[in-house]
């Protein structure tokens, strides 16, 4: 019943399907994660210790950039059309929550200006968004 040496197969290959199955779905889940991020213009955030995230899948961003532009999800808007856009809003979604995002390098007057329309218009759901500090 035992084997004979000449009985034992010895394998030269290694079965690396197991490796490309997992390689591709990690890659797949990257890809998917990747493009499901938070699309907008590109401004530099403040930092902070402890940013709370506000991702919701109703969640309106406002923008404002280094120059004072200011834009509601990616279109550029003034501070009229946005109280009336984000009005608009507000009535399809009562409890809209907005998120705005600031260039640090902003006047302040501009942000202020944005959060009194938020003020307004009585939307409670508000974040200022900001970046981590890294240690």
């Amino acid at each position: 019943m035992r084997r004979r040496l000449s009985e034992i197969q010895i394998y030269d290959q290694l079965n690396i399907t197991p490796l490309m199955d997992l390689a591709w779905c990690l890659l797949i889940i990257f890809m998917v994660m990747a493009t499901a991020a938070v699309q907008g213009i590109m401004v530099n955030l403040p930092h902070a210790s402890v940013a709370p995230s506000l991702a919701k899948p109703k969640t309106r961003s406002i923008t404002i950039t280094d120059d004072g532009r200011i834009y509601l999800d990616t279109s550029a808007v003034t501070i009229a059309e946005l109280e009336t856009k984000l009005a608009a809003y507000k009535a399809q979604t009562p409890d809209l929550p907005i998120v705005v995002r600031a260039d640090a390098h902003v006047q302040y007057q501009r942000v202020v200006e944005v959060l009194d329309v938020t003020k307004r218009l009585q939307i409670s759901q508000l974040g200022l968004v900001t970046q981590r500090l890294v240690k």
